[in-house]
């Protein structure tokens, strides 16, 4: 056997293993996060929570700063991987990728109690240190470009007299208050009741386009129907 393929498959059960490691300390901070807040998600309190040694965790972070960034950097592909694959898999019209966004921004998993509660735990810090700005900034440009994006082809198809720049800020104010909405363990409604509240605003931006329940018939009786 060739002496390179030889290292690989040395190497390999290892690096999995410290891929393995990294990622239960990833999850132990978001439940730490959830749980206690970002002042007293110590690394320590991280370890516990992980079931594993401070010294491990150490060996593998070295800081409490470079495992929040961590953190941070793996939610932030989390959130940003799930609205992209929700966009591919809708239907390439303006109204069904939007309702798809939407639909993915109240996801169970995304929106899930402990996923909330630790982005509230690191946007408020994030208020007085760089970390976020850093780490997530080009994501939510991206997000808030299609949805500028979706609101403008959404205006040129129906021939609605909203600004699309302005309906899209308002989109993504009222879809982050959603969350801050959801962030109690116990909620104020449902999350049906969130998507219905997220379509009954785009109703009244895009009437023909989406009615409480989502898109209708995916945008397609904008084109037949007159202002």
């Amino acid at each position: 056997m060739e002496e390179s393929k030889l290292a690989v498959i040395e190497q390999s059960p290892r690096k999995a293993s410290r891929e393995f490691r990294r990622q239960q300390f990833i999850d132990a901070t978001i439940a730490t996060l959830a749980r206690v807040g970002f002042s007293r998600a110590t690394l320590t309190e991280v370890a516990a929570t992980a079931g594993l040694s401070h010294g491990l965790i150490i060996f593998h972070f070295q800081t409490k700063e470079k495992l929040l960034t961590e953190t941070l950097q793996y939610m932030a592909r989390e959130y940003r991987d799930n609205w992209v694959q929700a966009l591919e898999a809708a239907p390439k019209t303006p109204a069904a990728q939007m309702e798809a966004l939407i639909r993915a921004d109240i996801d169970d998993t995304i929106s899930a109690p402990e996923r909330m509660a630790a982005w509230s735990a690191l946007w408020a810090e994030a208020q007085s240190r760089p970390i976020y700005q850093e780490n997530c900034a080009a994501f939510d440009l991206e997000y808030l470009h299609t949805i500028e994006k979706l609101c403008a082809e959404l205006t040129e198809e129906g021939g609605y007299p909203s600004l699309p720049v302005h309906a899209a800020r308002a989109i993504r104010v009222t879809l982050n208050g959603m969350w801050f909405d959801l962030m109690t363990m116990t909620g104020p409604y449902t999350r049906e009741e969130s998507l219905q509240t997220m379509f009954n605003m785009l109703m009244a931006f895009y009437p023909r386009h989406f009615d409480h329940t989502g898109a209708l018939e995916h945008g397609r009786r904008a084109a037949s129907q007159p202002m």
